[in-house]
């Protein structure tokens, strides 16, 4: 009896990864045994980095909160606090966004909270 192996999926399944190489650097993107160890090390990064995108976002939020409280003599713990204690329904992307954008808005929140 032949021999049978599946050449058709192995080699859909190498293509698969090759293009998903596309545009790596030197033999990443053409070569099977390191474009698979280049694709799986990206795409852990990439599961990785979708969670910490997260943080880094409401890191700059909190600074930007941050420094236009403190124009108008709040600390950020201080505005947040009276924020939460007058039911202001604002998340820190929105209010990030007035005090960046839109300053006599975030002003007209901290005299509201004051």
């Amino acid at each position: 009896m032949p021999r049978s192996v599946n050449a058709v999926a192995r080699r859909a399944r190498r293509k698969k990864v090759l293009k998903q190489a596309k545009g790596y650097f030197g033999r990443r993107k053409n070569v099977w045994t390191v474009a698979k160890n280049a694709v799986e090390k990206a795409m852990s990064y990439s599961y990785r980095d979708r969670r910490n995108k997260k943080r880094t976002f409401r890191r700059l939020w909190i600074t930007r909160i941050n420094a236009g409280a403190r124009m108008h003599g709040m600390s950020y713990s201080q505005f947040m606090g009276a924020v939460k204690k007058n039911n202001i329904e604002l998340n820190r992307k929105v209010l990030a966004d007035l005090a960046m954008n839109h300053p006599e808005a975030f002003e007209a929140v901290v005299n509201k909270v004051k």
